[in-house]
């Protein structure tokens, strides 16, 4: 899950935000050391470098590590420490985790399936569809346009950055209050109490709101649960019987681990953040997953076989991070160019308990899905490195 909270804090959702942005691009291009074994790994033909990097996050201190990646030679599955500090369980490859932010690349998937069914255009106002919604300090929805809100150029303030929020999800306050339920209308109303960070289009700047907006519009559009059309239109037709939204259920479905966070304000303490109520996240991070769907689901999904060309031209179609050439935002997806030149295309994710990474070339045959079951690696290079590691 991701935040633009800022830099003082560790916040109830990372991911995207300023910093973690900052460090995953200051890892992706540059030239970034990692630990390798000899063999064919060296150049990317197989997996000995993912391992190795997986294994020095293990030595940095996250609990575990979970990787699966798919490339010309077939699937390769790995892991690195445990996944239950209590039991000393190993990861098994059907391990179920909360994906963060990943899931934002099946909201805009959604999104463009119904631009294509002519039913919506990314071109329109998010006043046309959600009348009303996008009002207050300085926020105008006549002035806003979904892809605005699908490449996070639409200037929004993050509801995580609320003082509300903050006051509840915020540090080691969040075990008092983690199985309060939110509501995405809540959410939104809550971020319209701000001012939005810039006008419409002037900038950009990573927020959850925007996101939830588009899953609301969905809903709209349709008239079902964004719940109900994920399933129909991706999950369902796909056959991940592993990805799920669990609304309010606390619950990781098994088999799993463990998930551990280390609070701001008790940073000596290591916690297990695993059950807790997700409709903070509500479609913008809530999800729950494998390596094994999620690596479906990017092959299908860059290899053409959920959005027609046109929607992906706009998927793909990127806005400056401001970080370079080598990086941009599209619509739910990420691009990089690393320092060994190979292009990847992705989302990562970052909520308490875990940090994730779901990248794939262009072409989608050479994918890459990682979870950390702790996230206090997310300001360090481990994620980064062990990107790297699979496709350099």
């Amino acid at each position: 899950m991701a935040d633009a909270v800022g830099e003082r804090t560790r916040p109830a959702g990372r991911g995207r935000g300023r910093r973690g942005l900052r460090t995953l691009l200051a890892v992706l291009v540059a030239a970034v050391t990692v630990a390798a074994a000899s063999g064919p790994g060296a150049r990317g033909g197989g997996h000995e470098r993912t391992l190795a990097a997986m294994e020095a996050a293990v030595r940095d201190g996250v609990p575990g590590v979970l990787g699966r990646a798919h490339d010309g030679r077939g699937a390769w599955q790995g892991s690195a420490g445990v996944s239950d500090l209590t039991t000393q369980r190993p990861f098994r490859p059907r391990d179920h985790f909360r994906t963060g932010s990943i899931a934002k690349t099946f909201v805009a998937t959604v999104v463009l399936q119904l631009e294509a069914e002519g039913r919506l255009s990314v071109d329109d106002t998010v006043e046309s569809r959600l009348p009303g919604v996008v009002r207050g300090h300085g926020h105008d929805g006549r002035k806003i346009t979904i892809r605005q809100l699908l490449d996070h150029t639409s200037g929004i303030f993050n509801y995580l950055d609320d003082p509300t929020v903050r006051a509840k999800a915020y540090g080691k306050a969040f075990l008092a209050h983690r199985d309060d339920t939110w509501t995405p209308t809540e959410l939104v109303a809550l971020a319209m109490t701000h001012e939005p960070h810039f006008p419409p289009g002037a900038g950009y700047e990573y927020s959850n709101t925007e996101y939830t907006l588009a899953a609301l519009i969905v809903e709209r559009v349709t008239g079902r649960p964004y719940a109900t059309e994920l399933r129909r239109r991706i999950t369902g037709p796909l056959g991940l019987r592993s990805t799920t939204l669990p609304g309010t259920d606390r619950k990781v479905p098994r088999p799993s681990g463990r998930a551990y966070t280390r609070f701001h304000d008790d940073p000596g303490t290591t916690h297990d953040v695993t059950e807790f109520n997700p409709s903070l996240l509500w479609a913008v991070g809530d999800m729950i997953s494998t390596t094994a769907d999620l690596n479906r689901f990017l092959a299908v999904l860059l290899g053409g076989g959920l959005l027609p060309p046109a929607q992906m031209r706009e998927m793909t179609t990127t806005v400056p991070l401001g970080d370079g050439p080598d990086s941009g935002a599209g619509l739910g997806l990420f691009r990089y160019r690393l320092p060994c030149g190979v292009e990847v295309w992705g989302h990562d994710g970052l909520f308490y308990g875990t940090q994730s990474i779901a990248y794939a070339t262009r072409d989608g045959r050479h994918r890459l899905v990682v979870d950390f079951n702790g996230d206090w690696l997310a300001d360090t290079a481990a994620a980064g490195n062990v990107l790297r590691a699979e496709f350099c």
